[in-house]
């Protein structure tokens, strides 16, 4: 099966041809979220006919298109359900509909984290396992799940993918873009770090406060150099992600533990204080749940698609 696949990020649209599990060509775009989703579309259609035309092929050789998003969906409409700060007219966008009058192609469409749990799942650092679930750490925090070998998506699509949304501070946390106070996306994600890092009292003496893109990479490399202010961000959001990863065990009794996203950039030091941390506090009588990062990076959530597009369009 050949497809066109597309994970839209809140920082990059991450686009690709997709056949038979593997990546036959890929690009990668601003997503420029704030602006709409509706002016990014036709963005969109001309990157897939670019790589198509590198592969020398066309739309009609493609079975269909899978779309992985940052927001709730709704599986039998395909409509998006909330904008959580990102393509704010995506909500009164009929996406299959664009997708059939564009390029004549059914689309499956589902939650990007959601997605990426698949993508590890079916190909990734979790094969083999089908109790596990996946903490994706970038411009949000995102999570997905896979219970008994069943994605878990609930009664109104949002069952799992809300592990970002999980409460990490209830006195004094910090208002989140879904409602609520406290969440682990607002207290250590890309999103929030610049409002983070500059609530700092050693903000405007540290060299993040010179960065001209102020990210994890940033903090990460600067707390190895051992700016104070870099180190305290860098420990704080290491806390709160270990703090989910054990709430997210214990939720969703998960044999693996997968952890992804740009942040993981950083895995040589996210990871073995996830695993410490989970060791330590994890309820898990029956033994312990591997933690592990993912296998395919940004391409998880693209791989996916396959799998999606025999599930929402299967053969009659």
């Amino acid at each position: 099966m050949t497809l066109l696949a597309c994970d839209l990020g809140g920082t990059r649209m991450k686009i690709g041809v997709v056949r038979d599990g593997s990546l036959l060509a890929q690009t990668a775009l601003p997503a420029n979220s704030q602006l709409g989703l509706a002016p990014r579309l036709p963005v969109l259609k001309a990157a897939w006919l670019s790589l198509l035309a590198d592969l020398k092929l066309t739309p009609d050789a493609c079975a269909g298109i899978s779309m992985a998003y940052p927001s709730i969906i709704d599986a039998t409409s395909g409509r998006v359900l909330d904008s959580y700060g990102k393509f704010a007219d995506a909500m009164d966008i009929d996406l299959r509909a664009w997708a059939q009058r564009e390029l004549g192609l059914p689309l499956a469409i589902d939650n990007d984290a959601r997605m990426a749990t698949i993508g590890e799942w079916r190909a990734g650092a979790g094969r083999g396992c089908d109790d596990l679930v996946m903490m994706t750490l970038g411009t949000g925090l995102g999570a997905g799940a896979i219970i008994q070998g069943r994605v878990l998506r609930g009664k109104h699509g949002q069952a799992g993918i809300l592990g970002g949304h999980l409460t990490v501070r209830y006195d004094g946390g910090r208002l989140c873009s879904c409602g609520n106070l406290g969440c682990a996306e607002a207290e250590a994600s890309t999103a929030c770090l610049t409002e983070l890092a500059r609530a700092h009292a050693d903000f405007a003496a540290s060299p993040l406060a010179r960065e001209p893109v102020l990210d994890f990479a940033a903090v990460f490399n600067h707390a190895k150099a051992g700016d104070s202010c870099a180190l305290a961000l860098r420990d704080h959001s290491i806390n709160v992600w270990a703090t989910l990863a054990v709430s997210l065990i214990h939720a969703y009794d998960p044999e693996r533990l997968i952890l992804g996203g740009g942040i993981m950039a950083s895995a040589a030091v996210i990871l073995p204080a996830v695993r410490a941390h989970v060791a330590r506090h994890a309820h898990t009588p029956w033994g312990q749940v591997r933690v592990v990062a993912s296998a395919l990076g940004d391409n998880a959530a693209l791989v996916a698609g396959e799998w999606l597009l025999s599930e929402q369009f299967p053969d009659p």
